[in-house]
């Protein structure tokens, strides 16, 4: 295993099976996970996504809007419970109304009532068919579904996004192993330089040649050095990690380089995809309103219950003495007869949704299997070019190391040491580019065929 904060070490390419991980030396002081407390965490890959996927903020709004969406199916299930009202009235008469009787075949006018009513009541409702209540429970339910899918679609993403920013720091981490490696070379040829400088075997240019090439490896070195906290401040960002506490990463190359392998003979199943997963769920919405709209013909049925305690008096003192309870029950249809032709209008509109829903499905397809092959083609040929690259890597390696010894003896001019070291050091950074690119074109790779799951 190696961390970032180990001292440095080769650059070593083994057989082409498997890569000799690549010392690093980013740090002076080694990092040890049992450190005190404030010192910077060690986060493998899989520890940082399992940080995301509880910390990040994005995905944690997906998981209110998730759980919101649950509030709203139980919202949408109780309106075929039954509904409870109490309510009360208090009424006073300045003038108590007039009704008119026949006495002797005369009409004669009367006052009836009381001056002072109080009218408590309890009503209970209960819906025994509605096709707005039925639509809304359904509809709820699959939206609950589509949220969860959200949630599963944001997780996929941050996985995918994490992973990548991970590899994209070691990147880093192993270039500035390589440049490390090639300053000390530097370091050597130039002392090497000075020598045979002072002993006269060679004039100043050489020595000169050899200090160049020694500043511009420093600056890539310092380069490479200060970006990586760049990167490691994105991918903090990304986790949800917080800012002011810097982390470090864990990770063995050798490893990582072994679960690069892909089978890409595995069929493509579109089914797999999230994104047409979350399509089907909005076609059954959509269908769903079809079968809403063409219930508007059928009639609502409901059952109610109402009881009434009625309290009269003309002395607003006496008003509390003596009551008058009534209640009775009945059953309420409700036909819709003619609405201006709204509801035709609204199935074929509806119907036309669910048409165009199936044309983009289709389109979803096309897109699906489009991305799929690029994928597969992006990792086909980052697979070939790391093989290339690792070939390239040895052989580079055994010319410096020939031409360098000639220049020793005297057989070879040190303009062909830097071009044989350039060249070394130019093969080492396209095989770790080749490598990394590999690790995100199969993370591509496996998203297009939807085999990343979103959880860890």
């Amino acid at each position: 295993m190696k961390k970032n904060g180990v001292s440095p070490g080769k650059f070593k390419i083994a057989s082409p099976i498997i890569l000799c991980f690549f010392a690093i030396n980013i740090f002076a002081k080694p990092i040890h996970s049992s450190d005190s407390a404030g010192t910077s965490p060690i986060l493998t890959l899989t520890e940082c996504v399992k940080f995301a996927l509880k910390n990040q903020p994005a995905l944690n709004q997906y998981f209110i809007d998730e759980a919101i969406s649950g509030l709203n199916k139980k919202l949408a299930t109780s309106s075929w419970l039954p509904q409870v009202n109490a309510n009360g009235t208090y009424q006073q008469y300045f003038t108590l109304p007039t009704s008119f009787s026949t006495v002797n075949n005369n009409l004669v006018a009367v006052q009836t009532g009381v001056y002072n009513y109080v009218y408590p009541q309890i009503n209970i409702t209960q819906n025994i068919f509605s096709a707005d209540a039925l639509f809304a429970s359904r509809v709820a339910r699959l939206n609950s579904d589509a949220a969860r899918e959200n949630t599963h679609a944001g997780k996929i993403n941050l996985v995918a996004t994490v992973s990548k920013a991970f590899y994209d720091i070691l990147l880093s981490i192993e270039q500035v192993g390589v440049y490390s490696e090639d300053t000390a070379r530097l370091s050597k040829n130039k002392a090497d330089a000075w020598f045979r400088y002072q002993s006269g075997l060679v004039d100043k240019v050489d020595f000169k040649q050899a200090n160049i090439s020694l500043n511009n490896s420093r600056s890539r070195l310092t380069t490479a050095v200060n970006i990586i906290d760049a990167k490691k401040a994105f991918l903090q960002q990304l986790m949800g990690f917080p800012e002011n506490k810097p982390i470090n990463l864990l990770f063995d190359t050798a490893q990582m380089l072994q679960e690069t392998y892909v089978d890409t003979l595995a069929p493509l199943y579109y089914e797999k995809r999230i994104e047409y997963k979350q399509m089907l769920i909005g076609k059954q919405i959509q269908q769903n309103a079809t079968r809403y709209y063409k219930m508007g013909f059928l009639p609502s049925f409901s059952a109610f219950y109402t009881y009434n305690y009625e309290l009269e008096h003309n002395e607003l003192a006496k008003l509390f003495n003596k009551g008058y309870p009534y209640s009775l029950a009945g059953l309420q249809l409700n036909i819709p007869i003619f609405s201006g032709f709204r509801r035709l209008e609204n199935i074929r509109k509806s119907e036309l949704q669910e048409n165009r829903l199936d044309w983009d499905l289709e389109n979803l397809r096309h897109t699906i299997f489009t991305q799929y092959q690029s994928a597969l083609a992006a990792y086909k040929s980052t697979l070939y070019n790391l093989n290339s690259q690792r070939e390239n890597v040895t052989m580079a390696r055994e010319v410096y190391d020939i031409v360098r010894l000639q220049y020793r003896e005297g057989v070879k001019t040190y303009l062909d040491v830097i071009i044989a070291e350039s060249d070394l050091q130019t093969s080492e950074i396209n095989y770790l580019n080749a490598l990394f690119q590999l690790l995100a074109s199969k993370i591509d790779l496996q998203q297009a065929m939807g085999d990343i799951s979103g959880d860890i």
